[in-house]
């Protein structure tokens, strides 16, 4: 269910993450600490919406044609995507 871009992507905010701690070793200005933090948090962001959606796509692929079910799946991704902020 997970694809290789959402492995990028984890791996690429590790990296930014990284990069966070040793602007802290060096002293970086608050500023900057908490721009790249805001840059993490909005990739995270990102990468729970891409999981959610690729989960809901299979989910329905699954499910079928019922409209009921289908609207269930539905309004458990949208409150996944919420519950994630």
């Amino acid at each position: 269910m997970y694809d290789d871009s959402i492995r990028k992507r984890l791996r690429r905010i590790e990296g930014q993450v990284r990069g966070v701690l040793n602007m802290i070793e060096q002293g970086a200005p608050c500023r900057d600490v908490v721009h790249q933090l805001s840059a993490i948090r909005s990739a995270v962001d990102r990468s729970i919406a891409c999981i959610v959606a690729a989960n809901l796509e299979q989910c329905l692929l699954e499910q079928g044609s019922g409209r009921e079910a289908r609207s269930k799946l539905v309004q458990e991704a949208i409150e996944l995507l919420v519950k994630s902020r």
